[in-house]
């Protein structure tokens, strides 16, 4: 059997680690430059192995790494298959400095590079039948509008599909790469396990779903980061390209190793063609049927808290935004991030701000810069300030008018983090009652009752705190089911994904008479 990791002076990862030094972690990140570890590459190619015997493939292989580096995968590859069935491998790698290291690493081994952009590339006229890549975690905003146009017009010509302008580079890669895979041949793809809930992964599900077999997708747990450099959850996403049969079942498996998983269950494909996320596969107890009764977002319409651009500047305590002379009818409450609320129920203060240690304000004006300069000065001097540290020229505040106007968020009688790590014990989203008249910034959702349950609310004052427990009581897995995990245990929740939650007792409980 082969080791399971490289050794730390392998000639590849020493030549990994003195490229990896060439470029800033800002760097790499935008380039979507982060190499994959030894023991996983090994894993996945011992992996691919194991799913070619059952597949029955018994044909010499012909690999493809699409997104090269300094060729962890053909390394693995050269491990766990035997020389004389290595037909042919390829690499293509974007990066000059990359793809010459790999070609001095692994010339002389039969490895062929080809340097250059691989979703630019013409395929192969002889396809390959292995495919084993961790394509580059480009977020969608580093791509810019015409490589975005120019990638989507690509994908849909060469496999018919349309991808959202919110998908990641990786997307791309993995469609793109189907005009080089030959038919019955497979695929390992090593990507951000993002792409099973969000919206703009659908173009990738469908064509998992329909345009070829799906054997496997492996998630692994968002506390075992598999990139010490990358805050993204992995997930491994095995294929063979065959129409898929009407009974076929994808194994969806999670936690642990790729080959020793905790959970794992067949789906079938109809299910998960049904399910809106599909990282709740494999599922721990089986679901209740689902129900088209009442969600929270027929309860309340749900929004982010208000993004100020600075919140550094924008956002002060209340004492030194009067120190400086920033006059009241400029200021208004906001709310401390949560981790500064050990209460769940925030009072208020005859006035209204929320009783606080050392309250905040938001500095608020839509005002002209004249008309700001000509009724209150140290506001007009504050601004200045802000336009001298080119707070103007930054991306919210140079779309508003004026540059330093803020967002209208009316103060929410209910919130939920919007983004947490979770507690032991513990749900890792919070509730709040806010009972002040503070507005919040965007950690937060902002719930506000619709005008049925307003109307409901304020005839009946007294379930205001029972619909607060109800919320609170919302089963932590509903929430991280219909939220999302990045790595290291960082759970995420978007107003839509909250709304979708079920709320059928909730609304019996509160319309009953």
């Amino acid at each position: 059997m082969p080791q399971l990791d490289a050794p730390p002076h392998s000639p590849r990862l020493l030549e990994q680690t003195r490229l990896d030094l060439l470029r800033s972690p800002a760097e790499r990140n935008r380039l979507g430059q982060f190499a994959t570890p030894p023991s996983l590459a090994l894993a996945i190619a011992e992996h691919a192995v194991s799913l070619r015997k059952a597949r029955g493939h018994r044909q010499p292989v012909r690999f493809l790494d699409p997104a090269l580096g300094t060729g962890a995968f053909f390394e693995a590859l050269r491990h766990v298959f035997p020389a004389n069935i290595i037909e042919r491998s390829t690499g293509v790698e974007l990066d000059p400095a990359f793809a010459s290291a790999a070609t001095r690493l692994w010339g002389d081994c039969g490895l062929d590079v080809i340097q250059g952009d691989f979703t630019a590339l013409e395929p192969h006229s002889s396809r390959s039948n292995l495919i084993l890549a961790n394509p580059p975690y480009v977020r969608h905003h580093h791509l810019g509008l015409e490589n975005k146009r120019i990638l989507a017009e690509a994908v849909t010509r060469r496999v018919g599909l349309k991808l959202n302008g919110l998908a990641g580079l990786y997307a791309y890669f993995l469609l793109l790469a189907d005009a080089w895979l030959a038919d019955g041949g497979l695929a390992l793809w090593l990507v951000p396990s993002e792409f099973l809930d969000v919206n703009y992964g659908q173009g990738v599900r469908d064509y998992l779903l329909d345009r070829v077999t799906l054997l496997h997708v492996h998630r692994f747990r968002p506390t075992d980061a598999q990139f010490g450099d990358a805050l993204v959850t992995s997930a491994v996403v095995a294929f063979e390209k065959s129409p898929p049969t009407p009974s076929h079942r994808a194994l969806m498996t999670f936690g642990g190793p790729l080959n020793r998983p905790e959970t794992s269950q067949l789906v079938p494909l109809e299910t998960l063609r049904a399910s809106r996320k599909w990282s709740r596969f494999p599922l721990e107890t089986p679901d209740p049927p689902p129900t088209s009764g009442p969600t929270l977002g027929d309860l309340f319409a749900i929004k982010r808290g208000l993004v100020t651009g600075a919140n550094a500047f924008f956002i002060l305590p209340l004492d030194e935004a009067l120190a400086l002379g920033i006059p009241r009818n400029h200021l208004t409450p906001i709310l401390p991030s949560p981790r500064h609320l050990l209460e769940g129920v925030i009072e208020a203060n005859p006035d209204g701000t929320p009783r606080l240690p050392r309250p905040l304000v938001l500095v608020d004006c839509d005002r002209s810069e004249a008309e700001v300069r000509r009724v209150a000065p140290t506001l007009a001097d504050y601004f200045e300030q802000g336009r001298v540290r080119g707070l103007a020229d930054g991306y919210l505040a140079s779309r508003r008018t004026p540059w330093y106007a803020q967002e209208r968020r009316e103060p929410a009688p209910f919130l939920c983090t919007y983004m947490a790590r979770a507690r032991a014990n513990a749900p890792p989203f919070r509730f709040f009652w806010n009972r002040s008249k503070a507005t919040a910034p965007n950690v937060y959702l902002l719930l506000y009752p619709r005008p049925a349950l307003q109307t409901l609310l304020e005839a009946r004052p007294e379930l205001v705190p029972i619909l607060f427990d109800r919320l609170k009581a919302i089963p932590a897995r509903q929430l991280v089911g219909e939220g999302r995990v990045y790595g290291g245990g960082l759970h995420k929740i978007e107003p839509r994904e909250l709304a979708a939650l079920p709320a059928g007792e909730m609304a019996e409980m509160l319309f009953l008479p």
